[in-house]
């Protein structure tokens, strides 16, 4: 075993051991090597990088109903900076973090309508295809299957293509749902918002476990992976020499850096093991189909892939994730939000007021787990800056109003830092009928992508500086 580097630091440097890769985070030790790569053009390469985080949450949000808007429950009423969350906004746990915030209200997903009288009632089951591609599906259940190549995968493409995993795909609901589709839909539509291409869907991981052993190389065989989870070992000790090595040539500042990071690393996976005990004891589950490994809690699940996504981002293992938090016509119940109603059926509220009321609850629990993830990023340093500073969090809907299932006026919100990528701080109300799509057209320009067009796109969409 042996720890893997040079004489100066590389900003990609692994503890390596047996059967086991660990990333480092972001030190000053590689201050030099940036310094030397800068004459050649390289400089980014150990400097901080763009992030990007795409985050689907289904069937629409309350405040996309008329009743609903008239109440601000989703975008508010002022424009610009002007603007203020009435009391039961779903996005008021965000208030705090204003600064980071970007709303962008009243555009459209018509590539989730129905095309054609046979598709007409299928919504549920092609629009989380549609969310990052903004096209069209076809409507079949083979393996013809035919979308477009979604935002994240093309910004991978731009600034995750010289990292071990150009990009990772995470959900938290059950996505294995084989011949539980209708409508002529292929459940590849419903199980995924990442495509590699028009006709090449990519898996997400559901399992904390399996997200955390790609990140880490936690085992090279299912064996070794089972026989450190039966000692309730973790990766750090197939390291630990590596680790004091690598130690012994640090200064404090990036000795207390790589402490915190290896204790971060330790307790996620601390975390994990307690969820798989838990779910082995023998004790009734909430969720009696998930896997062993997944929690029953939504909010702890949330919470393991965020922390699990900071790590990543902290290591540079990967700059790009999508993350779809629930899955169409899911009845998953969520009581701390306030009610115990299912999602879809909560979701068909009947245009009644306190209904519609009771659905906006949950949209604003959802709404509610942002605000860990951007204290994680930002509490994160990288160099001088932060991991919330480098990155751009795409939070949104391909559905408006759920009770209706029309796809006009979606939710979508921004989130980063202050690095110019966004105005934050901003509500941007569109015109009548401006696509979805202009708003990741302009996105995937901010990243330096030179796309005419972007799904159904008209033109980039005005996404103004602080400057």
């Amino acid at each position: 075993m042996q720890f893997l580097t040079q004489k100066t630091l590389e900003r990609r440097s692994f503890l390596k051991g047996l059967s086991a890769t660990v990333a480092l985070p972001y030190l000053d030790a590689m201050e030099p090597a940036r310094r030397f790569l800068a004459g050649s053009g390289a400089a980014a390469a150990a400097a901080g990088h763009q992030r990007l985080v795409c985050i689907e949450s289904v069937h629409g949000a309350a405040g996309s109903n008329s009743w609903g808007a008239s109440k601000y429950l989703w975008a508010p009423e002022g424009v610009g900076r002007q603007f203020e969350f009435s009391a039961d906004s779903a996005l008021a746990p965000l208030n705090d973090w204003r600064k980071h915030l970007t709303i962008v209200s009243n555009t459209d997903v018509r590539m989730a309508e129905a095309f054609d009288a046979p598709e007409i009632g299928g919504d549920h089951f092609r629009s989380s295809a549609v969310f990052l591609t903004q096209s069209h599906p076809k409507q079949t259940q083979g393996s013809d299957l035919f979308v477009g190549t979604s935002f994240d995968q093309i910004v991978a493409r731009k600034i995750g293509q010289d990292t071990p995993i150009p990009s990772m795909q995470l959900c938290i609901e059950n996505l294995d749902q084989a011949g539980g589709c209708t409508y002529n839909y292929s459940c590849a539509y419903t199980d995924t918002i990442s495509w590699a291409s028009p006709n090449d869907p990519l898996p997400m991981i559901r399992n904390p476990r399996a997200a955390f052993d790609l990140l880490f190389g936690a085992g090279s065989t299912n064996a070794d992976r089972s026989s450190r989870r039966k000692d309730n070992g973790s990766i750090l000790d197939w390291v630990v020499d590596e680790m004091s090595a690598l130690k012994r040539t640090l200064g404090p500042t990036d000795r207390r850096r790589v402490d915190q990071y290896l204790e971060n690393v330790r307790e996620l996976e601390r975390r994990i093991q307690k969820v798989e005990a838990k779910n082995q004891s023998g004790d009734e589950r909430l969720l009696p189909e998930a896997p062993v490994g997944v929690p029953d809690s939504f909010e702890e699940h949330v919470k393991l892939m965020f922390d699990i996504q900071v790590l990543a981002f902290q290591s540079d293992m990967t700059r790009v994730f999508s993350f779809k938090t629930g899955r169409d016509a899911s009845s998953r119940t969520f009581p701390e939000s306030g009610t115990n109603k299912g999602f879809h059926p909560a979701s068909h509220h009947g245009g009644r007021e306190s209904a519609i009321l009771e659905f906006n609850m949950i949209n604003k629990y959802h709404v509610s787990m942002l605000p860990y993830f951007l204290q994680r990023l930002k509490d994160t340093k990288e160099g001088d800056s932060n991991l919330l500073d480098n990155t751009t969090i795409v939070y949104g809907s391909p559905m408006a109003d759920g009770n209706v299932h029309n796809h006009r006026r979606c939710p979508l919100i921004l989130l980063g830092g202050e690095n110019g990528m966004l105005p934050t701080n901003t509500h941007l109300k569109a015109p009548d009928g401006t696509p979805m799509a202009d708003v990741f057209l302009s996105l995937l320009h901010k990243y330096n992508v030179d796309a005419p067009s972007f799904g159904d796109s008209v033109a980039p969409f005005a996404l103004y500086t602080n400057a």
